[in-house]
């Protein structure tokens, strides 16, 4: 989820935090790091919204599926309290699906935050979610990397330029406990190519925020690479953290108080418009597939579907814990069905 850690002060970043930052400075909402909202956000409607009707496309003939997965999201596992459990139970109910599943995608946040945490503490969250992978998981999973998954980019400036040499610091622990090679990367199942990114990257010094989501230029030649080399015939899905292209963050917020929407680049991929150009001329990109607003979206746009769904452990703007069952056709075409475990 959003709300990092300040820099600065070493405390969580408020909703207000993000939007001050982007000139909203009469924001009426704060919300705790944990992503719940506070007592002063606009009313919405109380009722928990239906968990299949955003993403639930018709039913096709079960011929037709090329394969079937379960996409998990922002577990934010700590080493203590209900998480770890509460994880183990949504891989359990996505296991005992009925066609059964072909793997698991995560797309990260898989720990509860180790922005701003000490080495020992950021060790023993990834004991507790590792744990749960390796006792409850049988079939293939693959991680992308979440905002909360990168160590110590909200610590004090001493304490990170100490930290700075030691191999862990940043993305490396979550490398090391996820058993990543590299922080992005591509597979292929069932005619399908995937290619799992790394969204969040260090933002400009003057936008007071550890974190922005974009691509840096290494990962950016690399997609545009493995796009360039993907027969035209081959449906690609694309996988990140941060959404590419969200509209439910228009809402998180007062973000229009100001008379203009705004939207922090943390909170979406700051350079969607270069990779729209980029997917527009590789019309094989049927699916992008993300994490990170706690919320449930179906976005279709230029024929390509945007799809963020919820987490596996937090409540959030009426969405229940949850995650998705996702099935992808051999034309191309994908639907899903959000499920309250």
């Amino acid at each position: 989820m959003h709300n990092p850690i300040d820099i600065r002060s070493n405390r969580p970043i408020t909703r207000r935090d993000f939007l001050k930052v982007g000139g909203l400075a009469g924001a009426a909402c704060v919300l705790a790091a944990c992503g719940v909202k506070a007592v002063e956000e606009p009313q919405i409607p109380t009722q928990a919204c239906p968990a299949a009707v955003p993403t639930q496309a018709a039913q096709r003939p079960a011929s037709e599926i090329a394969l079937r997965f379960a996409h998990m999201t922002d577990m934010h596992v700590a080493a203590g309290g209900p998480s770890a459990q509460d994880f183990a139970r949504a891989l359990r109910d996505a296991q005992s699906r009925s066609p059964k599943i072909d793997f698991i995608i995560n797309t990260g946040d898989s720990i509860g935050d180790s922005l701003g945490a000490a080495r020992d503490s950021t060790q023993a969250q990834w004991d507790a979610f590792t744990g749960v992978v390796r006792t409850e998981v049988n079939i293939p999973i693959y991680h992308a990397i979440g905002n909360h998954d990168v160590w110590g980019w909200g610590l004090s400036a001493a304490e990170q330029k100490a930290l700075s040499s030691d191999p862990l610091f940043g993305k490396g622990f979550a490398l090391k406990e996820l058993g990543l090679a590299n922080r992005y990367y591509s597979f292929d199942v069932a005619g399908w190519r995937f290619l799992v990114l790394d969204s969040t990257h260090l933002p400009e010094p003057d936008l007071g925020q550890p974190y922005t989501g974009k691509l840096d230029d290494e990962q950016y030649n690399w997609l545009a690479g493995e796009l360039e080399t993907t027969p035209q015939s081959m449906p690609v899905c694309i996988a990140s953290h941060i959404p590419i292209i969200s509209a439910c963050e228009l809402l998180d917020g007062p973000t229009e108080s100001t008379g203009n929407w705004v939207i922090p680049g943390a909170w979406v991929h700051i350079d969607a418009r270069r990779l729209w150009a980029l997917f527009w001329q590789h019309r094989n990109v049927k699916l992008c597939l993300s994490g990170h607003t706690h919320q449930v979206e179906d976005v279709r746009y230029h024929g390509m579907k945007y799809l963020s769904d919820g987490s596996v452990e937090v409540a959030y703007m009426d969405f229940l814990p949850g995650y998705a069952i996702v099935n992808l056709y051999t034309d191309g075409s994908s639907d899903s069905e959000f499920i309250n475990y």
